[in-house]
């Protein structure tokens, strides 16, 4: 039930993390504030296709 998703930076759209998540429990895009080294600073990062 787990799909591996990647995370994008909002600010640069450099996609930085990969992670999982269940789909059952968030269907919907996740959204988490997490380090960006092309930034240099904490952002919101979202899930991409």
């Amino acid at each position: 039930m787990r799909v591996k998703i990647t995370l994008a930076c909002t600010e640069c759209k450099q996609r930085n993390y990969d992670t999982t998540k269940n789909k059952k429990n968030t269907p919907d895009r996740l959204e988490v504030r997490k380090y960006c080294k092309f930034c240099k600073a904490e952002t919101v990062h979202r899930e991409t296709r």
